[in-house]
């Protein structure tokens, strides 16, 4: 009798000690929530298993999330308070979060990580993540821009190396233009509805945009207006179409030779090897911009995406890990592989994957050049109306004084809060 009695007491301690187990699987699971956009969102789920598999106990729940959605869903979150634990971030978009207090100042993670370390980044592109010295996202992919061309058209304007300087880009462009003889082409395509190639004119001449701490904008200053003049030129002497209606097919125009040159990103890369006839595939090249002078490198924005970690998470330490994860040069290399996005960690470009495709070195070479906009939330306004002055400027509705004296009138209304806000500390 004594014995059954044992078994059973032996029986109902396993059943429950069972069941506890069973029970407490669950709540030692540590659940990460990682929002990521666009076609990222979606690839970066390839990774997603091997971070698991090294990490037992932490899984990863990915939502990807439409670009076009991803500034008003983060705010969202924010008001709500229900922030994921780790995210993708535009670089542009980080000062904002970090005026919010949004986001984890990162650097106690980083003073003890051996794979998150300043050093293994282009200069330009860690600097996008930083405010008061202060870094608040690690770098996960980069982009610039650069020179897309095409070589043989370069080549009968007398011109075997792309243009270096500034002069050199506009004597190119005025032999191109000859070469048409009266046909209607172009010797570059500056879209009106893009602000990138105007401000990165600016930066190259050393303007800084904004002045005063950032509290006035300083587009009529000499350094801008010089090299806004630069670019109104190639409008004036009809050497880039003036509009965005001529050009539909920027890879038909190109591919035409309705234009020879065109500033653009690495996401063209793979679009011009699908899209360019294959009789015209050894004929496009890139290459870094054009600086102002010979003694002065052309340099380009700091563009791309970041990690960063919300205050509100309660699982920072296993966000690090995932963050860490993704900075690796394997990942990295991964990464690449998926989405064609270029590796943020400069040790990956040794890789054959780059040092085999000609297309890429241009922007190896353009991210040692690279430097972030204003760091302030009211960029994105700002930019918008950076592209409204030059479309004006660009169809000569007004002159280029007017336009940057319009444009620095609007720009300081957009600035007025960030003034009260300085004044007040």
């Amino acid at each position: 009798m004594n014995r059954i009695v044992t078994y059973l007491i032996a029986s109902l301690l396993l059943i429950t000690i069972s069941q506890l187990s069973c029970r407490s699987s669950p709540s030692s699971e540590t659940v990460l929530i990682f929002w990521a956009m666009g076609a990222e969102g979606e690839n970066v789920q390839k990774l997603i298993p091997e971070f698991e598999r090294r990490n037992p106990g932490i899984k990863v729940k990915v939502q990807s999330i439409p670009w076009t959605a991803a500034h008003e869903k983060l705010l969202t979150a924010y008001a709500g308070n229900s922030t994921p634990d780790v995210s993708q971030l535009g670089n542009t978009w980080i000062p904002e979060f970090t005026l919010l207090n949004a986001i984890e100042d990162l650097n106690p993670w980083i003073e003890n990580s051996s794979i998150v370390r300043k050093e293994k980044y282009f200069e330009g592109i860690w600097e996008t993540n930083v405010i008061d010295d202060i870094p608040y996202g690690i770098p996960w992919y980069v982009d610039t821009r650069v020179m897309f061309y095409r070589k043989d058209i370069l080549e009968q304007a007398g011109y075997k190396n792309p243009p270096a300087t500034w002069d050199e880009w506009f004597d190119a462009s005025m032999k191109i233009k000859q070469l048409a003889g009266g046909i209607e082409k172009y010797a570059v395509l500056l879209p009106t509805n893009e602000w990138v190639p105007f401000v990165v004119a600016g930066l190259q001449n050393g303007s800084t945009l904004l002045k005063n701490d950032n509290r006035y904008g300083d587009f009529s200053g000499e350094k801008f207006t010089k090299a806004f003049e630069y670019i109104m030129r190639f409008y004036q002497n009809k050497l880039a179409p003036v509009g965005i209606t001529q050009v539909t097919n920027i890879y038909q125009g190109i591919a035409e030779g309705f234009f020879a040159m065109y500033i653009t990103g690495p996401w063209n890369i793979s679009e011009f090897q699908k899209r360019m006839p294959p009789a015209l595939q050894d004929k496009w090249m890139t290459a870094p911009l054009p600086g102002p002078d010979k003694n002065t490198p052309g340099i380009s924005l700091a563009g791309g995406a970041s990690l960063v970690i919300f205050r509100n998470s309660t699982k920072k330490e296993q966000a690090w890990k995932f963050i860490e994860y993704l900075s690796a040069v394997q990942q990295q290399l991964e990464f690449y592989k998926v989405t064609g996005n270029l590796p943020a960690v400069e040790e990956a470009w040794n890789d054959t994957l780059f040092k085999n495709n000609v297309y890429v070195k241009a922007f190896y070479e353009q991210f040692k050049h690279v430097v972030p906009t204003p760091k302030i939330p009211e960029w994105e306004q700002i930019a918008m109306k950076v592209q409204q002055y030059a479309e004006m400027a660009s169809a000569q509705k007004i002159s280029v004084n007017q336009a940057l004296a319009e444009l620095d009138k609007d720009v300081n209304i957009i600035l007025e809060k960030r003034r009260w806000m300085l004044n007040r500390k």
